[in-house]
């Protein structure tokens, strides 16, 4: 980085500038947050404690569950420290690291999506060859790839943005540090750092939604081979919960950035942003795992033992 910024803060729009809404969304985003905490790190616990749920698709849940957590407490705290006490400035270091870490959950939560989608269609059209096909190894190398990917890719990008020069103002039309809203107060030439993060960012989308658009072709293609009507309902109860994901996921993101420049605007985005900052990663661990009969049944049993425990100590 040669350049030398000339600033070392920025101060954050933020959601709303409306004193009588700060209280309200503070405490509405707290209870998100809290929901998104316990919902995934709860998770995560259970399919450690429970040796029925060491299986790759539970594997892949769980590190789907620690990226959610990590996407949201990226965000989440600061958005609500802002709307608690006013402070709404964010030093520089501080909006670098937090656009890195927001790049690195985002991207490798499309990835682990895409392994996912994989690993379903693993179970649904090779049935009888899934446990070598899906090994521990494998899925320790999708995974390890997903998360490596991320935070690779986050890297170039915070690179390139803060060897920019931020001359022509700090103020952050936004309630985080994004890209778009900080590339607008740079004086820099951004053709090749904008040509750049097209590749990354079409990388980051599109090989991830091929690879589950194709698995989902060919797992689709299986289930209408299969004749029995509850088998059929069955195989595809494997793969619901994980395409209810991917649809939020890609339809938010759809939404997002491929419509036009001109029908932009500003609140609309910033509402949008919440809903793949803090919903998304709050609705995960429910749509996933609650829907889950194993899931459901490993948290009863945990449940259970737990109030026999208190019920002998009585």
């Amino acid at each position: 980085m040669e350049n030398r910024t000339e600033v070392d803060e920025f101060f954050l729009i933020g959601i709303t500038d409306t004193p009588e809404l700060q209280v309200p969304l503070f405490i509405m985003f707290t209870v998100i947050y809290l929901i998104t905490f316990v919902g995934n790190l709860g998770i995560v616990a259970l399919i450690s404690c429970d040796s029925h749920l060491h299986t790759p698709m539970y594997f892949f849940l769980s590190n789907l569950s620690l990226v959610d957590f990590g996407y949201s407490s990226a965000v989440t705290p600061k958005v609500m420290a802002g709307l608690l006490t006013g402070n709404k400035v964010i030093t520089y270091n501080g909006c670098a690291t937090q656009l890195f870490f927001v790049g690195a959950f985002a991207t490798t939560e499309s990835f682990l999506l895409a392994a996912m989608a994989y690993d379903r269609h693993a179970a649904v059209c090779k049935p009888l060859h899934y446990t070598s096909t899906i090994t521990s190894t494998v899925c320790a190398y999708l995974a390890s790839g997903a998360h490596i990917c991320g935070f690779l890719i986050s890297s170039v990008v915070i690179g390139n943005t803060f060897s920019l020069s931020f001359c022509k103002s700090n103020i952050v039309h936004h309630f985080f540090c994004d890209i778009p809203p900080l590339l607008v107060l740079t004086c820099s030439d951004i053709h090749i750092i904008e040509s750049v993060f097209f590749i990354l960012g079409s990388f980051t989308v599109f090989f991830p939604f091929f690879v589950i658009f194709a698995s989902y072709l060919l797992i689709f293609m299986a289930i209408l081979k299969i004749h029995p009507a509850e088998a059929r309902q069955k195989a595809f109860s494997t793969c619901a919960s994980h395409l209810t994901a991917v649809s939020i996921f890609y339809g938010t993101i759809i939404f997002m950035y491929l419509q036009p420049s001109s029908s932009h605007s500003m609140d609309v985005d910033k509402m949008v942003s919440v809903f793949y900052t803090m919903v998304i990663p709050m609705l995960n661990p429910l749509v996933c795992s609650l829907r889950n009969k194993e899931v459901k049944n490993s948290f009863v049993k945990v449940v259970r033992g737990n109030q026999f425990q208190i019920d002998r100590h009585f």
